[in-house]
Order: C-alpha cells, then sequence, then structure tokens
C-alpha cells in the first residue's frame, strides 16, 4: 500500500523558514518522480516542485522555486523534502507530497503552514 505521510507544517511569522517532510512507503520510492503541491484558502490545488528520480543513496535537490523553496529528496530513507524560506502569508496553504504512479496519482494527507505578517 502506498503512504505517503507528511510532516513540519506550522504557524510562522512572514520571513521565517520551515522544512517540510515526508515519508514515502509501499513503492520503489527512489524510481519514481516525486512532487510536492499546495492548495491555500479558497484556491485551487497546485503544483510546487517536482524532482526526479536519482541514483540510490543520493540526496537530488531540485531548482528552487522563485529562488525561496527547494525540493530535496534522499532515496536512502524514501524522505522528500521541501525547504522553504522568506516565507510569506500568501505561502499559507495545506501542503501535499504526491507521486504518480500510473495510472493512479496518490497523495500524503497533507500539512499545513500558515504564515502571518
Amino acid at each position: 500500500e502506498v503512504q505517503l505521510v507528511e510532516s513540519g507544517g506550522a504557524l510562522v511569522q512572514a520571513g521565517g523558514s520551515l522544512r517540510l517532510s515526508c515519508a514515502a512507503s509501499g513503492f520503489s520510492f527512489r524510481t519514481y518522480t516525486m512532487s510536492w503541491h499546495r492548495q491555500g484558502p479558497g484556491k485551487e490545488r497546485e503544483l510546487v516542485a517536482t524532482i526526479a528520480a536519482a541514483v540510490p543513496g543520493q540526496l537530488r535537490h531540485g531548482n528552487p522555486v522563485s529562488g525561496r523553496l527547494t525540493i530535496s529528496r534522499e532515496n536512502a530513507r524514501n524522505m522528500l523534502f521541501l525547504q522553504m524560506n522568506s516565507l510569506k502569508p500568501e505561502d499559507t496553504a495545506e501542503y501535499y507530497c504526491s507521486v504518480r504512479i500510473p495510472p493512479a496519482r496518490f497523495w500524503g494527507q497533507g500539512t499545513q503552514v500558515t504564515v502571518h505578517a
């Protein structure tokens, strides 16, 4: 059974940082592209960042998103991360990690990030 469990969300002040984690199990993590998505209040869910599969054991870093959000993965531990710096109130959202294993897309339960001014 595919399981994705996010953690690390919190209430933070604008300008602060958070590191979100996603623990994956039930599939060959190192084989699949992983992604972070978010859904803000009253908004549709949107893609934040993706990172391709990599050589086992290596830590891969995806390109920073707008210079503030960086996705990375640690295949040896089946972990996905999202480092978020210089947080803004508009980053407030539920954050989800996800994997597409055709024909389905799987989601975690989400972790809430709230940024106050």
